[in-house]
C-alpha cells in the first residue's frame, strides 16, 4: 500500500489497528476491522502488521475502506517457532514502536484514532504523545482479563503469588506486566459477548473510567455465505458425504501443540475408536495421515468456523484458544478441552464448568503426562455419542448459547449496540480526557 494514496474526502475516521503479530491477535483484529467497515463506508481503516504477515494476508478479500501498510519483520521468519517466544515477544515489544511511530506521519488523511491490541501498549504511549485517542482490543476472555488484573493488583500480597506463580509458568508473566498501562487508554474492546461473562464485564466496567465495550464474537461470521473460497475442497466434500453430527473436528493451535508423541496416541486412538473425524494438524498432517486409519481426513489447514457451522461436524476437540472457543460456542458444537497455554486453562474451567457444554480431556499418570491411545479411543466414543443423556444435556445447552449469540449481533442486541456506540464515540471525536 502506497500511505499516501489519495482518500475519498467523505472520510470522517481514519482507524489505525495494530495488532500483535500473531494469528490468535491478527484474525479477531481483522474481523473487528471488517465489521466497523461494515456499518460506516466513511470509516477508513488502516491495519498495519509486519513484512511477513502482509505476504500471508494481503491478497485476502476485505472491504475498500480498509486498507493495509506494513512495517519491519521484528524477527526473521525462521526463527518464530514457540521455543522462541520470550524472544519474539521482546522484538514486538522493543523493535516495532518506532517503525509504526514513523508510519504515522505518512498516512493520509491523518489519523483519528488507534486501535491497538493489548500486547502492543506501547501504542497507547504513541496516542497520548500525539494527542491521538487510544483503542485497546483484549483478544481473550473478560474472564481472564479479570484474573490477570487482579493478579497484578495483589501480586505483592503472598497469599496470591501461588496463582501468580501458576499462571506465569503457563506464560502469562508478559500479560500481567501489561495489565497497568490500560488506565492510559480511551477505550477498552472486548472479543466476548456480554451475555457469556456478564459479571466480569460489569466488573471490570466499574473499575474503569472510560468506556468498555464488548462486540464479540471477532469471529468471520459475516463471511459464512461467501463460498467462493471453499466450494471446491476435500474438506468440504468429504464432510458433506457424513452422516450428521458424526464427525469429530480437532484442532489443537497454529502456534503451540502437542508434542508430535501425543499426536501419535491421539492418531491411534482414533483409529480405534470408530469415530469420524476431520483433523487440522498442520505441518504433522502428512505425517499423521499414514497412522490415522479410513475414518477420517487429516488436513494442514481448514476455514475453521465453516467447519464447525457444517451439520456433519458434532464435536471439536480443541486447545481452548478463545477465538476457536467464541467460533463452536457460535456453531453450537460441543467441546473436548485440551488446554496448553496461557488463558486456555480458565477457557476450559468456563466451558465445562461454567457454560456445561464440554467435557476436559483428562490425563491419567500412566502415559507419564500423555494421553494415552485407550483413553482416546474411549473418551471420544463418549462424548460422540449422540444418545446417551449427558451428550443430550450437553448439546441441548450448546444450542441456547447459539441463540444467545444471535440475539447480541442482532439489531438491539449487546454487541450491535456496543458497535454501534464504540462508532458514534469515535466518529465525533470523543476520547481524549
Amino acid at each position: 500500500m502506497d500511505p499516501t494514496v489519495d482518500v475519498e474526502s467523505t472520510t470522517v475516521c481514519h482507524v489505525v489497528a495494530m495488532p500483535f503479530p500473531g494469528r490468535g491477535h491478527i484474525n479477531p483484529m481483522m474481523n473487528l476491522c471488517k465489521l466497523l467497515a461494515s456499518k460506516r463506508p466513511d470509516i477508513l481503516i488502516t491495519l498495519v502488521v509486519t513484512e511477513e504477515w502482509l505476504g500471508f494476508i494481503g491478497s485476502d478479500s476485505k472491504p475498500d475502506n480498509i486498507q493495509f501498510a506494513s512495517i519491519p519483520n521484528v524477527i526473521p521468519p525462521e526463527r518464530l517457532k514457540a521455543a522462541d517466544f520470550p524472544s519474539f515477544y521482546e522484538a514486538v515489544m522493543t523493535k516495532m514502536e518506532a517503525p509504526f511511530d514513523r508510519l504515522l506521519d505518512l498516512l493520509e488523511p491523518p489519523v483519528t484514532t488507534i486501535l491497538a491490541d493489548i500486547e502492543v501498549l506501547w501504542g497507547t504511549k504513541i496516542g497520548n504523545r500525539r494527542n491521538i485517542p487510544v483503542t485497546l482490543l483484549w483478544t481473550m476472555s473478560a474472564t481472564f482479563f479479570s484474573l490477570l488484573r487482579f493478579l497484578n493488583l495483589f501480586a505483592e500480597n503472598k497469599d496470591y503469588l501461588l496463582p501468580l506463580q501458576d499462571l506465569t509458568e503457563k506464560g502469562g508473566e508478559e500479560q500481567v506486566q501489561n495489565i497497568p498501562g490500560v488506565q492510559k487508554a480511551q477505550y477498552l474492546l472486548f472479543t466476548s459477548v456480554y451475555e457469556l461473562e456478564p459479571q466480569a464485564i460489569d466488573n471490570l466496567q466499574a473499575q474503569f473510567p472510560f468506556p468498555l465495550y464488548t462486540i464479540g464474537p471477532a469471529i468471520p461470521y459475516l463471511e459464512l455465505d461467501n463460498n467462493d473460497s471453499v466450494s471446491a475442497t476435500d474438506y468440504l466434500q468429504w464432510l458433506n458425504s457424513q452422516p450428521q453430527a458424526s464427525v469429530l473436528y480437532i484442532s489443537l493451535g497454529s502456534f503451540l501443540s502437542a508434542s508430535s508423541a501425543q499426536m501419535d496416541e491421539i492418531a491411534a486412538g482414533l483409529r480405534s475408536s470408530g469415530v469420524r473425524f476431520l483433523w487440522v494438524a498442520r505441518g504433522e498432517a502428512s505425517r499423521l495421515k499414514e497412522s490415522c486409519g479410513d475414518m477420517g481426513l487429516v488436513v494442514p489447514w481448514c476455514e475453521q468456523l465453516k467447519v464447525l457451522c457444517h451439520s456433519s461436524v458434532g464435536g471439536f476437540w480443541t486447545h481452548c484458544g478463545w477465538n476457536s472457543t467464541l467460533e463452536a460456542v457460535f456453531a453450537g458444537v460441543p467441546m473436548l478441552t485440551f488446554p496448553l497455554f496461557l488463558d486456555q486453562f480458565p477457557n476450559s474451567s468456563q466451558i465445562v464448568e461454567d457454560w456445561k457444554i464440554g467435557w476436559r480431556v483428562e490425563k491419567n499418570d500412566v502415559g507419564n503426562g500423555k494421553l494415552m491411545k485407550k483413553e482416546v479411543a474411549e473418551l471420544v466414543g463418549m462424548f460422540m455419542n449422540l444418545e446417551s443423556d449427558e451428550g443430550k444435556e450437553m448439546r441441548k445447552r450448546a444450542r441456547e448459547l447459539v441463540e444467545v449469540f444471535r440475539r447480541a449481533t442482532g439489531s438491539g442486541g449487546s454487541s450491535e449496540t456496543n458497535i454501534n456506540a464504540f462508532i458514534k464515540d469515535i466518529t465525533q471525536g470523543h476520547g481524549l480526557h
